[in-house]
């Protein structure tokens, strides 16, 4: 009977959504989670490509948001382990970004408005946090912020970078011995409850050291 209903579903697919044979053929697998899996796999593959070439001061992170994709989807394509690249690394995007399938659209839709919610909700007002200190001169950096401000022509911003995924980039927050500051940036060691304040001298930055802050999140 599983084989009867699984052969039945595998047409429906066939006849009614643009996914190709091979998908189809891998989505009749017993395994109902290999079916996901694969289609998925297909779906995601890019269909029409480009390269882009790394440049100093790039993450990861960075390029996939900008191009519209997932980290995970971005590292599937370059076969990639490790979040790490460097500049004049090749890497392949997906010419038209803005471009969705079928199955994209609706997990899209599905899961959004959750997701918004979940992270309005799960966003707290103060956090502590571990804070170390960067400047726009650092070796590999750019002087210019995730957000596009200039740090080298405008030293007396007060920014720090978070990981997006714990404080909201672009929002206005208060750090313990350093101010209100925007987070603008990001950085490729800045993961969890780890900040970085952004310090012009080189010398200030350096007594900074490593602390542990409180921040609050002001909107």
């Amino acid at each position: 009977m599983l084989r009867l209903t699984i052969s039945v579903l595998a047409v429906m697919i066939l006849f009614l959504s643009p996914v190709n044979v091979q998908a189809v053929e891998l989505g009749i697998a017993p395994d109902g989670e290999l079916l996901k899996v694969s289609l998925l796999e297909k779906q995601n593959s890019p269909e029409k490509t480009e390269r882009y070439t790394v440049k100093s001061g790039d993450t990861l992170y960075r390029i996939a948001f900008n191009q519209g994709l997932s980290v995970e989807t971005l590292k599937l394509w370059n076969g990639m382990t490790t979040d790490s690249i460097h500049p004049g690394d090749e890497l392949i995007v997906v010419s038209n970004p803005n471009k969705l399938s079928v199955i994209d659209q609706v997990k899209q839709k599905e899961t959004e408005p959750v997701q918004s919610v979940a992270a309005e909700q799960a966003t707290p007002k103060e956090l502590t946090m571990t804070a170390t200190a960067y400047t726009a001169y650092c070796e590999g950096c750019s002087g210019t912020t995730y957000t596009g401000q200039n740090l080298r022509t405008n030293p007396d911003q007060k920014v720090i970078a978070v990981d997006p995924e714990v404080v909201p980039i672009g929002s206005k927050v208060w750090v313990e011995n350093y101010g209100e500051a925007i987070a603008g940036d990001i950085g490729g060691a800045i993961k969890g409850n780890k900040i970085d304040v952004f310090i012009p001298s080189y010398d200030r930055a350096m007594e900074w050291g490593v602390k542990q802050v409180k921040i609050r999140i002001l909107d």
